[in-house]
């Protein structure tokens, strides 16, 4: 693998076509590096390209926020066997974790064993995928040529390095949907990003400064949103002038305040309940279909400009949090041959399986490598990336897809096909309730949801 700036320097990889090559995992969080287990317990030799300084770094950009879903859910099997043979010290499997938890206590240990470590290329940003010497409208002997992956190293030079596959594992944490109600971002809201946040804010610790005594919008109406309207509704209790706003796209709110005492999973009903409460009480303004159309920057205020079904309203804010969900990264795959849905941009295959139209996390059924393949031979994308704009995806699912691909590249075709996911019991997500935006299985939430087992309130929420 090249690291050097100088044309030649990828030289003598290039010209040894004929030694077998490693598979290319892009991204080192727990699925990439879960592919990799599962690929080292098949004999096959993968590669981990993390665009971040460590493992989980989009882990860690939510890691004060508790999972949903305990610690046995959160571990692949593959992965286990490699740090069980180690001196790795197993978390309680009915605890927990945090996103900084996820990582310093399983993915950080699972990177520093020596067979995952020798093959994991930090600080690597993947910049393109093409099949080696072959655009795209060239089709001849196509799936015999090795795929060519570029990348950028922390000293800014490009390389390149040659691979047998690709898993694409890179997630979308890393695009977020934005707060326009076009799907595109609004007028100005690009010039307004140092008074924006998309995800989750550690509103309690490191953001605390941010919010405190100011008067916020949060936008979007799932778990994420909820979650940080609640964070914030605490903020207020201790910080006199913090006020809440929250721009819900729907007018009906129904679904989003769930089922309450009636819910099947207690903590998702609290959630819900917990959001209706505060907005009843009038410690969250509510504005209904509120559609924002504009941001404009001034002396004191963001200016939000949008519709409602009264007309057109202008709020002024100290900052804003968009919790509206996440897209795929598309544009490092312009030379591959996709068959994508035009409406979710997963395989086109998944997209009737994990549709949130018709189907939540729960009705999801065990899928893999066929449903997961692309038309360019090798090459998956698995993970939250497989899902597209679809919010209903969950770690374990991505875990099963994983194994499965490892199967199907070790030519166990009766092995990909296998089901192997385990999932929680109590954990099926009810096909009558919304999933909109950053909904229920989609992003971590700071109480128990709707793909995991009911639970105490952990403390401090």
């Amino acid at each position: 693998m090249s690291s050097c700036c100088s044309p030649t320097c990828c030289s003598t990889e290039q010209s040894d076509q004929a030694r077998k090559l490693p598979v290319a995992i892009i991204g080192a969080g727990p699925v990439g590096l879960a592919a990799a287990a599962n690929l080292l317990s098949r004999g096959i030799d993968p590669v981990l390209l993390e665009a971040g300084p460590g493992v989980g770094t989009f882990a860690r950009s939510w890691g004060h926020v508790r999972m949903f879903s305990p610690w046995r859910y959160n571990i692949d099997k593959a992965a286990l066997s490699l740090l069980k043979a180690g001196a790795w010290r197993a978390p309680d499997p009915e605890a927990y974790p945090t996103g900084d938890d996820l990582v310093s206590s399983y993915l950080e240990p699972l990177a520093a064993l020596p067979a995952i470590a020798s093959r994991l290329r930090l600080n690597m940003k993947v910049t393109a995928i093409a099949r080696a010497g072959f655009g795209k409208l060239r089709t001849a002997a196509r799936d015999t040529a090795p795929f060519d992956v570029r990348y950028i190293g922390a000293d800014g030079c490009e390389g390149s390095l040659l691979a047998g596959a690709v898993i694409d594992t890179s997630g979308t944490w890393a695009t977020p949907g934005w707060a326009g109600s076009s799907g595109i971002p609004a007028l100005g809201e690009r010039a307004a990003h140092e008074r924006m946040f998309y995800g989750m804010p550690d509103v309690q610790g490191t953001e605390r400064a941010r919010y405190a005594g100011k008067k916020t919008m949060v936008v979007g109406s799932g778990d994420s949103a909820k979650g940080t309207l609640i964070e914030l509704a605490r903020l207020a209790e201790r910080v006199p002038g913090t006020v809440i706003l929250w721009a819900a796209r729907n007018a009906d709110l129904t679904r989003a305040f769930g089922g309450g005492a009636n819910d099947g999973l207690v903590e998702r009903g609290a959630l819900g309940t917990g959001v209706r409460t505060l907005v009843e009480a009038g410690k969250i303004a509510l504005l209904k279909s509120f559609a924002i159309d504009r941001i404009t920057s001034g002396n004191a205020f963001l200016n939000v400009t949008g519709t409602d079904g009264h007309g057109t309203r202008t709020v002024g804010v100290d900052e804003i949090v968009v919790c509206t969900g996440f897209r795929p990264d598309l544009h490092i795959l312009r030379e591959i041959r996709l068959d994508l849905d035009p409406a979710l941009e997963c395989s086109r295959a998944l997209a009737p399986l994990i549709d949130p139209n018709v189907h939540s996390c729960g009705t999801v059924r065990p899928h893999g490598a066929a449903e997961l393949a692309q038309p360019e031979t090798g090459f998956f994308i698995a993970g939250m990336k497989s899902y597209g704009r679809a919010p209903t995806f969950l770690l374990a699912t991505g875990y099963e897809q994983v194994r499965s691909i490892a199967a199907y590249l070790a030519g166990d075709i009766e092995g990909s096909r296998r089901v192997e996911l385990d999932l929680p019991e109590t954990g099926v997500c009810s096909s009558n309730l919304a999933i909109t935006e950053a909904a229920c299985c989609a992003t971590p939430s700071p109480t128990a949801s709707c793909c995991a087992p009911t639970r105490e309130r952990v403390a401090g929420e």
